[in-house]
């Protein structure tokens, strides 16, 4: 099943990463998350877990921005909504929403200090956000650590909807070491950058990895592009 998803048209380099729902977006670009979040909705209603990753194949094809798009739409349902930036190599969160990212997840598994202390509650509305913090030169062991699955584990606890910001699989491998701890991946995928190559070998190693592709989103077509009736964005509703 797909799901068109009009987006704002042509961004610049700089802003594509940069843009987030809000009052004033244009009413296509809040249905097209609106949409999204419906659909994910129904993916995850068949799992107990209510915690997903948002990835991509490589660098620069949107994943921060869309999983910041979807905590925003999450918590406009008065749901209590955590995003977690997981990438702990090039974190993206915290230039998204203008927040401080001196202290965060790295520093919480690191055991420097705790949960409280470092998420950043309320960001907007219903929505909480614990930022990468100090880059630290072992982002693998960390994310496998046990201290990380035992806090994953106690924050689903308090939160309705987690939602990972995770890195590149085509990249590195940090994000499939998230496997156990929610219901699938969100795959972004960019107009004119992703390659049918890049989307077959990032779904295959999800499913090697044992864990599923919750849906995909196809961002970075332009309004004109739409005019013209050749290019998309899509939300792929359990496409694989």
């Amino acid at each position: 099943m797909k799901f068109r998803l009009p987006f704002k048209k042509d961004l610049s380099k700089k802003s594509k990463s940069q843009v987030t729902v809000n009052n004033k977006n244009k009413f296509a670009i809040v249905e097209s998350y609106k949409i999204a979040r419906t659909n994910i909705m129904f993916s995850l209603s068949a799992s107990e877990k209510k915690a997903f990753a948002v990835t991509s194949y490589s660098k620069g094809e949107g994943k921060s921005t869309v999983a910041s798009n979807l905590a925003i739409s999450f918590s406009k349902m008065e749901s209590k909504v955590l995003l977690i930036d997981c990438d702990l190599r090039r974190p993206n969160v915290h230039n998204i929403f203008k927040i401080d990212n001196t202290k965060g997840l790295a520093d919480v598994i690191g055991k420097m200090i705790n949960f409280d202390q470092a998420v950043q509650k309320n960001v907007l509305p219903g929505l909480d956000i614990l930022v990468s913090g100090t880059i630290p030169p072992n982002p693998s062991e960390l994310m496998c650590s046990s201290t990380f699955t035992s806090l994953v584990e106690q924050l689903k606890k308090e939160y309705d909807y987690i939602i990972f910001d995770t890195p590149p699989i085509g990249v590195v491998a940090d994000a499939l070491l998230l496997k156990e701890l929610i219901a699938g991946f969100i795959v972004v995928v960019r107009e004119r950058a992703t390659t049918h190559g890049d989307l077959q070998n990032l779904t295959e190693s999800i499913k090697l990895a044992d864990s599923r592709v919750l849906g995909i989103v196809k961002v970075g077509c332009s309004q004109n592009e739409r005019r013209k009736g050749k290019y998309y964005s899509k939300f792929y509703y359990n496409y694989y």
